[in-house]
Parts: C-alpha cells; structure tokens; sequence
C-alpha cells in the first residue's frame, strides 16, 4: 500500500512564512477611510496566498505531495459586517498561481473549516452562518481553478442534547446545501460527540467520503481498533472519482487524520510529533485492502513532526516498510 503524508497550513522549518495573518474587526473599524481598510485586508490576503505557494515549493522540494490549505488566507472574509466585500478579484493572481502549482505536482490539498461551522445545529443563524463559511472555502478552491477533489473537511457537528436528532439535522441541512458546496466536502468523525459508527453512518445516509480520524477514534469508542471499521470507511471513497466527474485516470484515495496524544491525562489534544508504532499498526491493517492511502498528519509541530515521523519510519525499512520519498512510504500488510 502506498502511503502519503501531509501537513497543516503552518512550517516551522520555513522562516516568515505564515499564511494565517489576519486583521481583527477592532483593528479593523478603527480605521478611519473603510475603503482604505479593504485595500489593506486584501494586501494581507496577498501576503498569505504568497506565503502558502512559499510553502508549497517547500513541500514539493521535500517530496510532500499533501497540504491543507489555512482557513485565515483571507481577514475577515466571511465577517457579517463585511458581506459587501468581495476580495476574489483583486486576489485573482495569486490564488491563480496556486491553483496552477497544485496541478503541476498533483498536489493533494483541502480546507477544515472551523470549529463554528456545523450543520447539525438547530439556530438558523448560526446555519446561515456555516453555510456562508463553507461558500467562502468553495470559492477559494474555484478561485485557484481547482476541481472537486479538493476537499472541504467538516464534523456533523453538536448533539444538541439528541444525537439522532442532531444527525437527522445534518442531512436534511446537507441536502439544501447548493451542489457545488456538496461536491466538496468530506466528514469526519470527532473526539467527543460523533463515533466512528455514527459519522459513518451520516455519511452514508449524505454520499460524503468520510475521513477517519484514528486519534479521535482512540478516545471516542468502544475500543475497538480503528482498523477494524476501515474497509466499511474506504467503501465510502469507492463511487467519489465518478460523482464528482474528474478526468478518466485521475486517482482520489482514501484519507485519513493521524495524530498522538499530548499526554496520558490530556488524550484529546494533539502532540508536538507522531509516534510511529501506533501509526504504523493501523497502515499494516489498512494495506490488507486498501492500495493506497492519504495520511493528513495533525501534529503541533506542522511540517518538522512530518520529517521526524519519516525518519522513526526508517527504522522499519525491512520490515514491511519502504521509503519511497520525503514525505511517501510503502506499507505491507
């Protein structure tokens, strides 16, 4: 099985080079000329779009063919007193280059948007609210000319007091999404609400792809191993190339979440690294079915956890394990 790993937005090995600068609305009504401080929010978003393509040469120089995308590349954008605002076509360059790259080195990216985006939720401001989030995301990918195999990665959200009910949220809220917003997103199981079960089941109820987080699944089941519900999760990928129309020959693997617990009394939150035993148990499993798999690493440490991962996986070379790049490996069942 082939394995790819990827990183989170941030690099600690490139200097300045953040993709996240933001401007607070404080800041922002502050300023006395408005049209002024539009010009300047979109000259941070410069900055940021600038920035990632920084990072992606850094990736592909590395070998690493995974990114995901920061949610912030663009201040304020999906503020509601901002709503007037429409950046894309002062942005049109930059994001044009990325989107340009990606397709170069067939590059794997996607978004998370936050926390606050959830479909399951009973308020109607805050839906009207999520869906303005992930119409904002869509547009970054459209606007870098990507297709639908760049991802926009969600929870189901809150339970709300009633799980089922919440559940029945998500979908009825998913099928009124417009399909261009639909087309893109893939759902995920999280630490504290959703199992593994119950997301795959919104899933499948939704058509969505669903990435299996095996961090989360660790301190959100019965403990059972994460491996165990992989083939049901991969069947998940199996019809997405041809429901979201990619060129013939165009692959989409399986992807998943990985990440380490920070410590035995805090096991939601994620480590500085990933150790690679726990890892590498679950590929092992994984390569009984599947031939290829995308691996997003949730690491604090960002790019340098990727690099050090890949030199604790040396150590496996012999043993059902392959190097094949900076930042791919090849894992026997």
């Amino acid at each position: 099985m082939i394995v790819r790993f990827g990183y989170v937005a941030m690099s600690l090995e490139i200097q300045n080079s953040s993709p996240s600068k933001t401007m607070t609305m404080a800041r922002f009504a502050k300023l006395p000329d408005r049209e002024a401080a539009l010009r300047q929010l979109e000259r941070i978003a410069e900055e940021n779009l600038r920035n990632t393509l920084r990072l992606l040469r850094h990736n592909v120089a590395e070998g690493i063919e995974m990114y995901r995308f920061s949610s912030k590349l663009i201040p304020l954008a999906t503020h509601a007193d901002l709503q007037d605002w429409d950046p894309f076509e002062a942005l049109a360059e930059p994001f044009a280059e990325i989107g340009e790259y990606v397709r170069e080195h067939k590059l794997r990216v996607s978004f998370h948007p936050d926390h606050y985006t959830v479909l399951s939720t009973p308020r109607p401001e805050v839906l009207i609210s999520s869906v303005r989030d992930l119409r904002y995301h869509v547009k970054m990918l459209q606007a870098m000319g990507l297709d639908a195999r760049a991802k926009n990665n969600i929870h189901i959200g809150g339970a709300y007091g009633d799980k089922p009910s919440a559940a029945d949220r998500f979908v009825e809220h998913f099928a009124g999404l417009d399909p261009d917003i639909q087309c893109r997103l893939t759902l995920e199981n999280d630490d504290k609400t959703f199992t593994t079960g119950e997301t795959l089941e919104a899933a499948r109820r939704t058509g969505l792809p669903m990435v299996l987080d095996i961090h989360h699944h660790w301190v959100n089941s019965g403990g059972e191993p994460a491996s165990d519900w992989w083939p049901e999760v991969a069947r998940t990928w199996e019809s997405e190339l041809a429901r979201i129309d990619v060129p013939q020959g165009e692959t989409l693997p399986p992807k998943i979440h990985a990440s380490s617990p920070k410590s035995e009394t805090d096991r939601r939150s994620h480590a500085d690294g990933v150790e690679a035993g726990p890892l590498l148990e679950f590929l092992r499993a994984a390569a009984r079915t599947s031939p290829q798999i995308d691996v997003m690493l949730e690491a604090k440490h960002k790019d340098r956890a990727l690099f050090g991962l890949m030199r604790d996986l040396e150590a496996y070379q012999g043993d059902g394990v392959k190097i094949l790049g900076g930042g791919k490996i090849e894992v026997e069942a």
